[in-house]
C-alpha cells in the first residue's frame, strides 16, 4: 500500500495498535522486497530466544514415556497406558542408562527435585509427568495437576515474591498464556456479581491494549477510571516520563465506586516496575479506603525486573496474579499461563457475604457440578466458567503443556547462579543501550526499568532535539501515526503506536525482544533520519 492521507491516518488510529501493526507490516514488506531488504518487525513482543535445557527435558522424557507405555502392551503402532506403580525406580533407572542423552541431566534434577525438595511421591511424580506428557487423560484435577501445581507455585514464589512471602497459601489455575487469563478472570467478576454492567473500574496506564479494549464490549460496558503513570524524572537536566505513579493519581482508587483496579507490572508499554514505595501506598490505600478493592496484576515481564516483588505479594488478600511463561522461556507458541489467587482472599469473603437472594442466585450457575454450589471456591468457578459450566468436565490447560511448564518452572528452582536470568536481561539491557546511543538522546536511567521495550515520546524527544517551535510544528502538521507510516515505507521498520496503549499520543513503542541485535542500533539511526526529514520540512516552511 502507499503513503496514506491524512484523513486515512486519522482512520487508522481509532484501530487497535495490534491491528495498525498488520497494516504497516504489509506496507514495509512490500517496500522491502521491493528494494531487496529486509523488514524490521519491533511490534511484536516474543522474544529471539528459547530455554533450551526444560526443552530438550521434556523431549527425552517423551522418549521414556513411551517406553512405559510399550512395556505395559506393544503392537508396534499401537501401544498401552502406563502404569504408575514402581515408574519412579524406572525413571531414575532409565536416565542412568541414557544419561548421555541431551536434557536427560536436566530431567534427573527436575525429577530429583521434586522428590527431595518438593516431597512427591516417586511414583506419583513420575507418573504425573508421563502421562501428562503423553496426553492419555484429562487434566485431573481440571484447574492445574497437584505436582505442577506445587512446582510452580514454588516458581511463583520465587519469582514474584523474593521467596519470603508472607504468605504462600494460594490456589492456581492453568490457562492458555496470561491472554487466557485476562477472559477468565473478566467473565468470573462478572458471573459471580462481582462486577455488574455499568460498574466503575481502574485501569493502571499506559496498559497493554485489551486491558483498555475489553471493558468496553457490550456485555460489560465498565466506566473506566484511568490511573496515570505521570512520573516524570530528570535525565540530562531535561523532565522524561517515569512512568511511575504520582500520589494524586493513587488517589482515584480510594473512591469506592471503583471496584476493581487493573494493573501491568511491569508496565507494558512503559517497561518499568511501580516501586516499593508506590506498592506501599497502593496497600495504605486499600487498608484504610478501600478495603474492598479487588486487585488485578499482570506480572508477565516481572523476570526482567530485580528483586521484583508483586502486589500479589503486598496485598494478598485483595489480589489476583496472572502469569505467563511466554516472554520469559521464549514459548509464545506454547500460551502457558497461571492465575493465582490466595486461599483467604477478598473475592470469596466478597461472594459469601452477598445478600442471600443475589448468592443463592449466582450458585444456581454451577448447581450441577457440586451438591452445596455456595461452597465452590472462586478460582474454581473461574474454572468451570472457562467451559461455559456445562463443559467443565472437559475443562483445563492440556496436561502435556502443564509438563512443559512445570519444567520450565524447575529448571529456573534448580539454576541457583541464576544463569539464564542473568543471560535474557544482559540481552535486553545491551540492546536497549545500542538504540539509545544511535538515538543520540541520553537513556533513561530509572532502576525500576525492565527495558523489555522501549516507550519514545516523539514530542520530548523533538523538543529537546530542535526546539519546542518546531515540536508544535510537528504535532500541528501531522498525525501521531505519520511517523509509523514513514518508517514503514522506508526504511520497513515496524513500530506500534503509543496511543492504544493509552500512552501520550507522540509516542512509539519499541520491543527489544524479537530482533537480533544489530536491527536496534538500525531502528535508533532511522527514527533519527526521519526526525531530521521533518526538521527539513520545518525549516522550509
Amino acid at each position: 500500500m502507499d503513503m496514506p492521507t491524512k484523513k486515512q491516518e486519522k482512520a487508522y488510529e481509532t484501530l487497535s495498535p495490534f491491528e495498525v501493526k498488520n497494516v504497516l507490516i504489509e506496507m514495509a514488506s512490500k517496500h522491502a522486497r521491493a528494494v531487496s531488504s529486509v523488514m524490521l518487525n519491533a511490534g511484536r513482543g516474543n522474544p529471539n530466544w528459547i530455554a533450551t535445557e526444560p526443552r530438550e527435558a521434556f523431549f527425552t522424557l517423551g522418549r521414556f514415556a513411551i517406553t512405559e507405555s510399550r512395556r505395559v502392551w506393544d503392537e508396534g503402532i499401537l501401544a498401552g497406558l502406563p502404569e504408575k506403580e514402581g515408574m519412579g525406580s524406572r525413571l531414575a533407572g532409565w536416565l542412568d542408562v541414557n544419561s548421555m542423552m541431551p536434557g536427560a541431566d536436566c530431567l534427573k534434577r527436575s525429577f530429583q527435585y521434586g522428590v527431595n525438595i518438593l516431597g512427591f511421591d516417586a511414583d506419583e511424580w513420575a507418573y504425573e509427568l508421563c502421562d501428562g506428557i503423553l496426553g492419555c487423560h484429562y487434566p485431573t484435577p481440571d484447574r492445574i495437576m497437584p505436582c505442577c501445581e506445587s512446582a510452580v507455585r514454588e516458581y511463583i514464589i520465587k519469582e514474584l515474591e523474593q521467596g519470603g512471602a508472607q504468605d504462600q497459601d494460594f490456589d492456581l489455575f492453568a490457562t492458555e498464556g496470561a491472554t487466557a487469563a485476562m477472559v477468565y478472570i473478566f467473565r468470573s467478576l462478572l458471573n459471580n456479581g462481582l462486577l455488574k454492567p455499568g460498574d466503575t473500574i481502574a485501569l493502571g496506564t499506559p496498559i497493554f491494549t485489551p486491558y483498555i479494549e475489553i471493558p468496553n464490549l457490550p456485555w460489560y460496558s465498565f466506566k473506566t477510571v484511568q490511573v496515570y503513570a505521570d512520573g516524570t524524572e530528570l535525565v540530562g537536566g531535561e523532565p522524561r516520563h517515569s512512568w511511575q505513579y504520582s500520589d494524586r493519581e493513587l488517589e482515584k482508587l480510594a473512591d469506592r465506586q471503583v471496584k476493581v483496579f487493573f494493573i501491568v507490572n511491569p508496565s507494558n508499554p512503559g517497561s518499568v516496575e511501580i516501586s516499593p514505595e508506590t506498592a506501599q501506598k497502593i496497600k495504605n490505600i486499600v487498608t484504610a479506603k478501600n478495603p474492598q478493592l479487588m486487585i488485578v496484576t499482570d506480572d508477565v515481564y516481572s523476570s526482567f525486573a530485580d528483586d521484583y516483588r508483586s502486589l500479589f505479594d503486598t496485598i494478598p488478600y485483595n489480589t489476583i496474579c496472572s502469569y505467563s511463561f511466554s516472554k520469559y522461556f521464549g514459548c509464545t507458541g506454547w500460551r502457558l499461563g497461571v492465575i493465582g489467587i490466595h486461599r483467604k482472599n477478598v473475592f470469596d469473603d466478597m461472594i459469601a457475604a452477598m445478600p442471600a437472594a443475589q448468592r443463592i442466585k449466582t450458585a444456581k450457575l454451577y448447581a450441577e457440578l457440586a451438591v452445596d454450589p455456595e461452597k465452590i471456591k472462586f478460582i474454581d468457578r473461574m474454572v468451570a466458567d472457562s467451559r461455559d459450566i456445562a463443559l467443565n468436565h472437559t475443562a483445563g490447560l492440556s496436561v502435556p503443556q502443564q509438563v512443559q511448564m512445570a519444567l520450565f518452572a524447575i529448571h529456573s528452582l534448580i539454576d541457583k547462579t541464576n544463569a539464564y536470568n542473568r543471560l535474557t536481561k544482559d540481552i535486553i539491557r545491551r540492546r536497549c543501550k545500542d538504540f539509545w546511543n544511535n538515538l543520540k538522546w541520553p537513556l533513561p536511567l530509572s532502576p525500576h526499568s525492565t527495558a523489555y521495550y522501549q516507550l519514545l515520546d516523539i514530542s520530548l524527544w523533538a523538543k529537546e532535539k530542535y526546539g519546542e517551535d518546531f515540536a508544535e510544528w510537528l504535532m500541528k502538521n501531522f498525525e501521531p501515526i505519520d511517523i509509523l507510516f514513514r518508517l514503514a515505507e522506508n526504511p520497513n521498520v515496524v513500530l506500534l503506536p503509543g496511543e492504544g496503549f493509552d500512552a501520550p499520543d507522540w509516542s512509539v513503542r519499541v520491543s527489544l525482544a524479537n530482533l537480533p541485535d544489530h536491527a536496534y542500533r538500525e531502528i535508533g539511526r532511522d527514527l533519527v533520519t526521519i526526525l531530521d526529514e521533518y526538521y527539513s520540512q520545518y525549516k522550509k516552511a
